[in-house]
């Protein structure tokens, strides 16, 4: 009858220790590269695979992360999902990929649900609609540890991963400006999301420093994050009968873009505006009218915020001092 490998069988033919293996196969920093190398090659030439359960039984860990995204199919949400599942499968982990649909609701089921499951950790990108965070507050004043990446909450104290929102924003808007676009109308987010606030920053603090004021009429928030078309039809529509009728338009959303241009199709003279907007997706060159886009380094957001969970689910130790990473991202021009 076939038997499998065990750790200590590899143990015995290289002459270490079973909790050498053990490091050796989950990548632990405790191991030397050499003998690390060494365990990972004969694992391969004996096809061993190691076992999660047996691993959780005696470590108490799951060795399961949570993700909570807004929606698998906004591309720079998948791109993200795919820098996390890059780095997690590499150190042992597994992951469970949930949607909020920018739901309040449907996030606090979600995160009640993996929290019951016994992850080791929260991936969280929180939803549009979300404005009470009593949920991650108390799972957080558990212990669970938690990352936040791209929408980020402030009040919490742990690692976090988004993008240089404000800086994104604001050279996008200084770049209309030099181009000679002068009203430039602002289609953003839900108001309580970190990246809403940062990007809105940017963009008033880019009028300001080209000496144009503020324009409220040319400002349309869009609370359901994109997913309403009729929502972000009606904020265009809106924007574009405005007294000061815009030059420009700079979009803050992957989704709300998407939304945006389907919207300009049914609008006769649109494609005289001058359209940025944030987007990851591989087709946006495609669209029109013509939009140009800022495109976020998402597959790298993803590999910062796992490497963050993971150095807070293995730390011996409590950890106190904790990081913001801001990511710079890409303005692609269309002409």
């Amino acid at each position: 009858m076939y038997k499998a490998a065990t750790i200590k069988d590899i143990a015995r033919a290289l002459d270490v220790s079973p909790s050498t293996v053990s490091r050796a196969l989950r990548d632990s920093h405790e191991v030397g590269t050499e003998t690390k190398q060494k365990v990972l090659e004969y694992a391969r030439q004996i096809n061993y695979h190691y076992n999660p359960a047996a691993l959780s039984l005696r470590s108490r860990r799951s060795y399961s992360i949570g993700i909570m995204v807004a929606d698998v199919a906004n591309s720079f949400f998948s791109q993200t999902i795919n820098g996390i599942e890059s780095i997690a499968y590499e150190r042992g982990y597994n992951v469970i990929i949930t949607q909020s649909h920018d739901s309040y609701e449907r996030e606090v089921i979600n995160m009640e649900h993996l929290a019951n499951r016994s992850v080791d950790g929260l991936l969280i990108s929180m939803s549009a609609q979300t404005v009470d965070y009593a949920h991650v507050t108390r799972l957080h004043e558990q212990g669970l540890p938690i990352v936040f990446f791209d929408r980020i909450l402030s009040d919490i104290d742990t690692f976090k991963v988004t993008t240089d929102n404000f800086r994104s924003a604001y050279n996008a808007t200084e770049a209309l400006i030099k181009k000679g676009y002068r009203n430039i109308a602002h289609l953003a987010n839900a108001p309580q999301l970190s990246i809403t606030t940062e990007r809105l920053n940017g963009y008033k603090a880019a009028l300001a420093d080209n000496d144009i004021p503020f324009n409220e009429n040319l400002l349309r928030h869009c609370y359901n994050g994109g997913r309403d078309e009729q929502e972000v039809e009606q904020a265009v529509n809106s924007i574009l009968s405005a007294a000061d009728k815009p030059d420009a338009l700079f979009i803050a959303s992957d989704r709300i873009s998407t939304a945006c241009i389907r919207a300009l199709n049914q609008i006769k003279g649109a494609d005289e505006l001058a359209i940025i907007g944030f987007s990851n997706s591989d087709v946006v060159d495609l669209l029109s009218p013509r939009i140009s886009y800022i495109r976020q380094r998402a597959f790298e957001m993803g590999q910062i915020a796992i490497e963050m969970l993971i150095k807070l689910i293995e730390s011996k130790y409590p950890v106190y001092e904790f990081e913001t990473k801001l990511l710079e991202a890409e303005v692609y021009w269309q002409k």
